[in-house]
């Protein structure tokens, strides 16, 4: 009952903030990217970016050691339709109102969510909450923060023994 309770303040706690930065991100926005190394896998549609990566669009920018990029219609015909990040690698994410970082990173561009696994913390002003797996909806605005990991790597699991953990901050008040 308590982990429900717990994750129910995370959404509340999370969604007001969160909608001024994320909410109605444009994800057809182009995406940019830098990095030490590039690999295009034209036949797998794919392209393997590695050494300090650097991904922005719009208001969203995420950074990682390694970040592959499937995609629909081939780099050399002019015009590639980026569907899917997956990053790896000390993952952050910033936008105007939030940070997240974890070990790993899956932005659905037609979905509009990413999804982050493994050790991830989510901060907002003072506001901070860590847990195995957050997953934050471009378009409603909305980040949900669990205890475990799913999905993910084998052996990866949240840092917080399966627990949503946080601390929010409050107003200071008059006695």
């Amino acid at each position: 009952m308590m982990s429900k309770t717990l994750l129910i303040l995370a959404v509340l706690a999370a969604a007001p903030a969160s909608a001024q930065g994320i909410k109605n991100h444009n994800s057809n926005a182009p995406v940019d990217f830098e990095a030490d190394r590039i690999e295009v896998q034209d036949r797998a549609d794919r392209a393997v970016l590695a050494g300090n990566v650097k991904v922005r669009q719009g208001g969203l920018a995420l950074d990682a050691a390694r970040l592959t990029v499937a995609y629909t219609g081939a780099i050399t015909a002019g015009n590639p339709t980026v569907q899917r990040l997956d990053a790896s690698g000390g993952v952050t994410v910033r936008s105007a109102s939030e940070t997240a970082r974890g070990e790993f990173a899956s932005y659905d561009l037609n979905r509009r969510l990413i999804t982050m696994i493994g050790g991830v913390t989510l901060n907002q002003g003072s506001n901070v909450l860590r847990g195995g797996r957050l997953v934050i909806d471009l378009a409603t605005g909305r980040s949900i923060v669990d205890g475990r990991s799913s999905g993910g790597a084998p052996g990866v699991v949240g840092g917080t023994g399966g627990r949503v953990t946080g601390r929010f901050s409050v107003p200071q008040r008059a006695n």
